[in-house]
């Protein structure tokens, strides 16, 4: 990539994951923005002023070298000093006070994105920290999303159904042994925990080639899986004691769950979502098989055994385009991992 692609993708990607944040935030009234809707989210407004507080702190400041817009409330948004349950109390940036920082924050982003030189720095380099505030605003995207999904009212949220699949995918894909590279060291946004590339040596296991539906789940409920420690861990079963689960949370026992506010049919076909590392765990054992690792969940994904190499996304190297079905997309639902098993004998989510 040329200097000007990259300082294209890099204004591209920021408007877009924007406008993802600003539907989420003008969803609701000033009312929902500031409630604490779970013990386990923060307000939908402390979200919102936080993305803009770590742009200031990396791009404006750092990358940029200039001065503080809001210096004053940068305790207020650093989230290792205060736990989700405990922002509701503190002294938090009103809706339209977080709108107006957040649109200044970007602004001087804007303009510094025409001027700083995108070398020299590792930080700078190829737009990493650019490119490492847009991943920080989409991971915040995802958090509010599971703030809509906890909120108790009316839906506020519409999207498309997704399209449906042009063939059913199932049954087991086999991973040969042998080592693969896990990791980068080449891609320029990617985060610490992906680098570096290095050499993992797995041997050879089956997962299952798409991950566990509604239906399939819905089998493990019926056949009393939560009502039996038999497939449970000593942890996981006294999780489930304490926490009263019974199924997904979500769902009502009765082959409807509500999903953003709407209550609906299950549809059978789609990835469960919104169970704990313990109910996956339970549900692999039920079904003869565990949880993969995850390095055999990235070898499953990207190693190519034709070649011997690890490509960049399943289908190769080339970025995902408009049209591309891509899981974590627009139009894609979350992502369960499948369960695996090991070769010759006996992993839904990495272990």
């Amino acid at each position: 990539m040329t200097d000007i692609d990259v300082r294209l993708l890099v204004a591209a990607e920021l408007d877009r994951t924007r406008r993802r944040s600003v539907v989420l935030t003008d969803a609701v009234d000033d009312d929902d923005l500031v409630r604490q809707h779970s013990p386990l989210m923060s307000p939908l407004v402390w979200d919102l002023a936080h993305v803009g507080n770590q742009e200031e702190l990396w791009l404006v400041r750092d990358v940029g070298g200039r001065e503080p817009v809001r210096q004053d409330i940068d305790h207020l948004y650093d989230a290792f000093q205060h736990p989700r349950k405990d922002r509701p109390q503190l002294p938090l940036l009103g809706p339209a006070e977080a709108r107006a920082y957040t649109r200044t924050v970007r602004d001087k982003v804007l303009d510094l994105l025409d001027r700083v030189p995108l070398e020299g720095r590792p930080i700078v380099e190829r737009g990493f920290a650019f490119g490492m505030i847009v991943q920080h605003e989409q991971q915040h995207d995802e958090t509010m999303l599971a703030t809509h999904q906890l909120r108790v009212g009316p839906p506020v949220l519409q999207a498309a159904p997704p399209p449906r699949a042009a063939a059913a995918v199932g049954g087991e894909a086999l991973i040969p042994a042998g080592p693969f590279t896990m990791g980068t060291s080449a891609e320029p946004w990617a985060l610490d925990n992906e680098r570096p590339a290095h050499t993992v040596d797995l041997p050879a296991y089956l997962i299952d080639r798409a991950p566990v539906t509604n239906a399939q789940y819905q089998e493990f409920v019926d056949a009393g899986g939560y009502a039996n420690p038999r497939w449970w861990s000593t942890e996981g079963w006294a999780h489930r004691m304490r926490a009263g689960l019974f199924g997904p949370m979500h769902w009502h026992g009765d082959g409807t769950y509500t999903r953003f506010g709407r209550r609906e049919p299950l549809v059978s076909a789609e990835p469960v979502v919104h169970v704990c590392w313990y109910e996956a765990e339970a549900y692999a054992a039920w079904a003869g098989k565990r949880l993969p690792t995850e390095a055999e969940w990235e070898k499953a994904a990207r190693f190519d055994p034709a070649t011997g190499r690890s490509r960049r996304y399943p289908w190769g190297d080339e970025d995902p385009r408009s049209g591309t079905r891509t899981w974590g997309s627009a139009t894609s639902p979350p992502r369960p991992p499948a369960p695996t098993r090991r070769v010759p004998r006996r992993p839904a989510y990495t272990s």
